[in-house]
């Protein structure tokens, strides 16, 4: 009996390809391009301090980091940046990635040196800044002010351009009505994309529809990552 090898558009790569990590791996479509546009040209001219807010796995973090590789930003992250000497970062821009953990006087620290000169601040967290409690009433009429651009959850554009990324990353190549089936049936988020090809791979077959059926109907019995 001879055997049959697998149709191409089912078989593992041989090998993972690096994936881009800079702005040309970034899916711009409705669901960020306000984000992507407020970010294009600053902090030039104006400066100040700007937030992107939006659900958990919307791309908020890597736009922000993109932003901080091209403007040159001191990267902080959440209560972490109670650690660095607010006067080494004047004149310079920083982002401070879950911004809602960092303490109040940390926040209002940096909001003033971002006024400075050469200073910027980007804010980045899931509730915009007027929602977040400050318990000094300096800082609540400061995050109040502050310039905010939400990023909605991932459109199909940019889910399945996270999917294609998780697929490549394990040398996996779907058949082609895989990522239009999971589209319809994940959760909106980086996090689900990347469960549902962990699970996929997990099982050693060909990534098919109905391979995709099976893993997704056990995804909706655990009730985790599964609409």
């Amino acid at each position: 009996m001879t055997a049959h090898s697998s149709p191409p558009d089912q078989m593992r790569l041989p090998l993972q390809r690096d994936l881009p990590e800079g702005p040309e791996g970034f899916v711009i479509s409705d669901c960020n391009r306000a984000a992507v546009e407020a970010l294009a040209d600053w902090p030039n001219l104006i400066g100040g301090v700007m937030s992107i807010c939006g659900p958990e796995g919307g791309g908020k973090s890597r736009l922000a980091q993109i932003w901080a590789e091209r403007v040159g930003a001191t990267a902080l992250h959440g209560a972490e940046a109670a650690l660095i000497d607010p006067l080494e970062l004047e004149g310079r821009p920083v982002l401070l990635d879950d911004a809602m953990e960092a303490d109040d006087e940390t926040l209002f620290h940096l909001i003033n040196l971002a006024q400075a000169p050469g200073g910027a601040l980007l804010l980045v967290s899931r509730e915009p800044p007027s929602a977040w409690s400050a318990a000094l009433p300096d800082l609540r009429s400061r995050l109040d002010a502050v310039r905010t651009v939400p990023l909605e959850p991932p459109d199909d554009a940019v889910l399945a351009a996270m999917l294609e990324a998780r697929f490549a990353e394990r040398g996996i190549r779907p058949a082609k009505d895989v990522i239009p089936y999971l589209l319809r049936r994940i959760d909106r988020s980086a996090a689900a994309a990347a469960t549902v090809v962990e699970r996929l791979d997990a099982m050693h077959r060909p990534v098919t529809r109905a391979l995709a059926r099976e893993v997704v109907e056990g995804g909706d019995q655990s009730g985790e990552l599964f609409e």
